[in-house]
């Protein structure tokens, strides 16, 4: 069976760890060194790294892993990523620990952004390694895509089955859900998850995974067709146009801001 669980990095990264008790791959490893002392600690042999995008904090310890146990490594087809073994691209697919990954083209936080899915197996709900495309509650900020290309990718995902698991790089989500509460302040759901993620974060506790399902209902970013959404940004003098990509235009402008 394969279990999935986070190394913390930096100070709010999460390292995917995915393992069946003997080998292991990791998602993003901006750093080596806290991902080789789980390696020792739990005796595990790394096979595989997946890539997401390009920036720092996601492949900076791709050198030092791959000096330590010569994995594959997954990437983007950009060779500005030094260490990508097996460049992949939007419709390909990959084996990890015996589970199917279809690669999935999520440009707009970067141009070379792609996510990882993974079909469900049995009893097991299907998997997203999304990186900093879609965060829980929240999305990445858009350093190299326009609104129009962010606003596909994220409709994208959001197409994925509800009970698709969501393991996206960052713990920022509290953070998200302030600004989400400011723009959909009348989504009964999204005031419920607030307090339930308070108290998870009030134990210290990772708020990642989160559900397709969860974020279609909560996330604003996943929401731009909602006229309640819509009206609140014209009260906050926000509005940019009702078609779904100025909205999510001017959500992604006011977090910015936020």
């Amino acid at each position: 069976m394969l279990t999935i669980e986070p190394i913390p990095a930096f100070n709010d990264n999460y390292i995917w760890l995915l393992h069946d008790g003997t080998a292991c791959a990791v998602v993003d490893p901006g750093d080596a060194e806290p991902v080789i002392r789980v390696l020792q600690q739990r005796g595990l042999q790394l096979t595989t790294i997946l890539v997401t995008h390009h920036h720092f904090d996601h492949v900076g310890g791709l050198s030092a892993l791959l000096a330590y146990a010569q994995p594959r490594v997954y990437g983007p087809e950009n060779p500005a990523i030094a260490g990508i073994t097996h460049p992949v691209g939007a419709g390909d697919s990959l084996e990890v620990l015996g589970r199917t990954f279809k690669v999935l083209a999520v440009p707009g936080h970067t141009l070379d952004h792609i996510a990882y899915f993974g079909g469900a197996v049995d009893a097991s709900p299907p998997l997203l390694f999304c990186g900093d495309t879609l965060f829980a509650g929240g999305c990445g900020r858009m350093f190299e895509g326009t609104a129009p290309v962010m606003h596909a990718s994220l409709s994208a995902l959001a197409a994925l089955p509800p009970d698709t698991q969501v393991y996206c790089a960052h713990e920022y989500t509290q953070a998200n859900l302030r600004f989400a509460g400011a723009a959909d302040p009348d989504n009964a759901a999204l005031a419920e998850r607030t307090r339930g993620v308070a108290r998870q974060r009030a134990q210290n506790e990772p708020t990642v995974p989160s559900s397709i399902a969860v974020e279609r209902a909560t996330n604003p970013f996943l929401r731009c067709t909602e006229p309640a959404l819509i009206a609140s940004l014209k009260r906050q003098g926000k509005w940019q146009g009702d078609a779904p990509e100025s909205v999510f235009a001017a959500l992604r402008s006011w977090k910015d801001e936020f």
